[in-house]
């Protein structure tokens, strides 16, 4: 199949025949009577058009297999090209679900974590980023040598979402977590200023990031790091039925805010389904 390109900043392509066929198939789902509770539910200023994450999955899946990546620039291209020229927060959603089809695996490399970090800094919302940190754990366990040193200057990033995704990229990871940058990532946002009501030092944004890393990390190594008076402690107590990972210090005395920072589950957020 022979697939037509349009040129795009810089001498980029992007596949325009796999964006219109996208849009296309997001148009056709939508749910005019979802939108305005969508848009609300994200506080987004970004309008929806009222299509569920899993509907919108399924959707891209199938453009996707019909007009397979066939480099990582393909790639690359075309999400930014969908991510920029977005009108609905669903077209972004897509374009992030582009990054983890099949074809997007099999060409994906280092070079795509700077269209990510675009991303996750343009988009700056939990449902994006959180989404996005998942790729972002891909190409640290794949390319370490490679995505790792850029990972630490996440870590110092005046960037709270770029801060946050540098810890929850390691969600799920147990026995191949990277706990040195897991502690760095930490630390640093462990570091940050409380005082800032909104949560610009991203201190607020990322300490519920810190409690999912421990629950789902629960046999990292034993990690102890210390920041003033402040003791964090990545748990190794394996999950049982009798058991829980113990919450760190910080996990404990932000557990009422974990819970208003990210609103209950539904099938609106990328984060909120499989």
């Amino acid at each position: 199949m022979h697939r037509r390109r349009a040129a795009y900043r810089s001498g980029m392509a992007a596949d325009v025949e796999l964006i219109g066929a996208v849009r296309a198939a997001l148009r056709g789902a939508a749910q005019p009577e979802l939108a305005q509770p969508m848009q609300a539910y994200m506080k987004s200023a970004t309008p929806f058009l009222g299509v569920r994450v899993p509907v919108m999955r399924t959707l891209t899946r199938a453009e996707a297999k019909l007009r397979p990546f066939a480099t990582s620039a393909d790639l690359i291209d075309t999400v930014l090209r969908l991510w920029r020229e977005a009108g609905y927060r669903e077209e972004r959603y897509a374009a992030i679900t582009l990054l983890d089809t099949p074809a997007a695996r099999r060409v994906r490399d280092p070079s795509v974590l700077q269209t990510l970090r675009e991303l996750i800094v343009t988009g700056a919302w939990w449902d994006y980023v959180d989404e996005l940190a998942h790729r972002v754990g891909d190409l640290l366990l794949s390319w370490a040598a490679e995505v790792r040193p850029a990972l630490l200057t996440w870590t110092r990033s005046d960037d709270r979402w770029l801060r946050r995704a540098s810890i929850i990229c390691q969600l799920g990871t147990r026995e191949r977590a990277d706990v040195e940058l897991l502690t760095i990532a930490i630390e640093s946002a462990m570091g940050d200023s409380e005082s800032d009501r909104v949560g610009a030092a991203g201190l607020r944004a990322n300490r519920p990031g810190m409690g999912a890393i421990l629950r789902r990390n629960p046999r990292t190594e034993p990690v102890v790091t210390t920041r003033g008076a402040e003791v964090l402690v990545v748990s190794t107590h394996r999950r049982t039925r009798k058991s829980k990972p113990r919450l760190t210090q910080c996990e404990n005395s932000h557990n009422d805010h974990a819970r208003s920072h990210r609103p209950e589950r539904c099938s609106y957020g990328l984060s909120s389904s499989g």
